[in-house]
């Protein structure tokens, strides 16, 4: 959103004229575009937003249409911290304090997100703390200062905290920061050492204006964070109590039919279900992907004992895990040319350097490398490109209808071109009907997974599929 679409006075409204007193008693400020403020300019953008708060508080002015503009402001394309960092410094400069701040409230304290101070040692930090009674929020809360105070000496408990003589604080508006549900989760305040007499009940409503739109980027921070710290807890009990799974689903030869290798796959346990993809991003997201990564690598390592020797077993780590370390603890000194190691997600991989230095030890091992959902996206195609990988597994929307679409015909053979010249070998995913098992065929796809070739089984049923059949040599020394 730019500063342009922040129009102050809508042209069949021309605004209260120039020099307008508010009940304030000061002057409403002229439009910024008036003042000549450059409109590609983010504290443009601001002042138009003071001056639009200003206007909020008079119904007569489109108070509808201009709650809207301040609302697409902050909800708009402005990084959250940048908006409220100078939404601070625009409300500061505005009211004339000295220091600004947002904080959230955390058991019995405050915990300060963004600060603005025109003197850089001011005591409010960002990332800083302090007691909820040690500073002036608790008491506004619980109702025993009021939110506006244009002179703190003709309040008695203001005098009597410590803080108004050390800082010191002469005058203070802080207003709460509250949910939809009513619940309050922070505040924001302003203060300046010196008495401010002219402050009153409408810069206390302009304060609310900007708490409502800055406290949204807040509120969304704070439901974040309890997200993340629900779903750590959920998964932190899954490790605790072993609560997945792993099942298998056989890696096909399509010249023969046999079983070369399986796939181990996870399945979890807890409801309400949610898809392994969700479980493992969460995990990462909460900063314990590795750990359930690893939990579940080594669960599905329990299969290579039972496997017949010639049929490899197949595992899934993100780059980060590999990266990481760990997963070559877990290999016995046997396992490394049973196994194969399928490097997972769609992100960008922002130094491959340190992603094939981690995998040098396994491949050492003589563990394989695979690449996983290859024709996805463009992550997949630097991992092929970065990695040399041992195996390209193409993507099931790649395998999906490949047989009455030419552009994945010809993806398809473009990436079987390159597997030969690059000795790799070609495993198309998602393989559900004849029609595609027969054109993978026709293409000289060697080796395919899906539904019709074998659906994700436990380990006693895959065992079943291995009767008999041979791994690929091309594949597995």
């Amino acid at each position: 959103m730019t500063s342009q679409s922040l129009i102050v006075a809508p042209q069949d409204n021309p605004g209260p004229p120039a020099g307008h007193v508010a009940e304030s008693g000061r002057p409403l400020r002229k439009s910024p575009r008036v003042d000549g403020m450059r409109r590609d300019n983010l504290n443009y953008t601001l002042m138009s937003a003071v001056y639009l708060a200003e206007l909020l508080c008079h119904p007569a002015i489109f108070q509808p249409r201009v709650q809207s503009v301040l609302k697409n402001f902050f909800t708009g394309g402005i990084d959250s911290p940048q908006a409220i960092q100078t939404a601070l410094e625009a409300i500061r400069k505005h009211l004339n304090m000295e220091v600004a701040y947002v904080c959230r409230l955390e058991e019995n304290a405050a915990v300060f997100e963004a600060v603005d101070a025109a003197d850089p040692d001011a005591p409010m930090k960002p990332g800083g703390a302090m007691k909820l009674d040690e500073i002036y929020c608790g008491h506004i809360l619980e109702g025993r200062l009021p939110q506006l105070m244009p002179d703190t000496a003709e309040c008695e408990l203001a005098r009597s905290i410590p803080i108004t003589r050390t800082v010191p604080i002469g005058a203070h508006i802080g207003v709460p920061i509250t949910s939809a549900s009513g619940e309050t989760l922070g505040m924001f305040c302003c203060f300046s050492p010196r008495a401010q007499p002219t402050l009153n009940h409408r810069d206390l409503e302009i304060m609310q204006v900007f708490a409502d739109l800055v406290g949204s980027q807040i509120i969304s921070e704070i439901k974040n964070d309890r997200r993340l710290a629900s779903n750590r807890a959920l998964i932190e009990a899954v490790l605790d109590e072993e609560a997945f799974s792993c099942v298998y689903q056989p890696i096909v030869d399509l010249s023969t039919g046999r079983a070369s290798g399986f796939e181990s796959l996870c399945r979890f346990s807890p409801e309400p279900y949610r898809s392994p993809d969700q479980w493992f991003a969460d995990a990462h997201a909460a900063g314990l992907g590795q750990r359930l990564e690893l939990a579940v690598i080594k669960s599905a390592l329990a299969a290579l004992d039972r496997l017949p020797p010639d049929v490899y077993l197949s595992v899934n780590a993100a780059p980060s895990t590999i990266i990481q370390g760990g997963i070559e603890a877990l290999i016995g000194p046997t396992m490394g040319p049973r196994l194969v190691l399928e490097v997972t997600e769609h992100d960008a991989v922002s130094n491959y350097e340190t992603l094939s230095y981690a995998l040098a030890p396994l491949r050492k091992q003589g563990v394989r490398l695979a690449i996983d959902d290859a024709g996805a996206g463009y992550a997949s195609m630097s991992h092929i490109l970065s990695l040399a990988p041992d195996a390209i597994k193409l993507d099931m929307s790649l395998t999906r209808d490949i047989d009455s679409d030419a552009a994945r015909r010809a993806l398809a053979s473009a990436l079987l071109f390159f597997s030969r010249e690059t000795e790799s070998v070609i495993i198309a995913e998602g393989i559900e009907t004849e029609a595609e098992l027969s054109t993978l065929r026709m293409l000289g796809v060697p080796f395919g997974q899906g539904y019709l070739l074998g659906k994700p089984a436990k380990l006693s049923t895959a065992l079943d599929m291995t009767a008999g059949n041979g791994l690929a040599r091309s594949f597995v020394a």
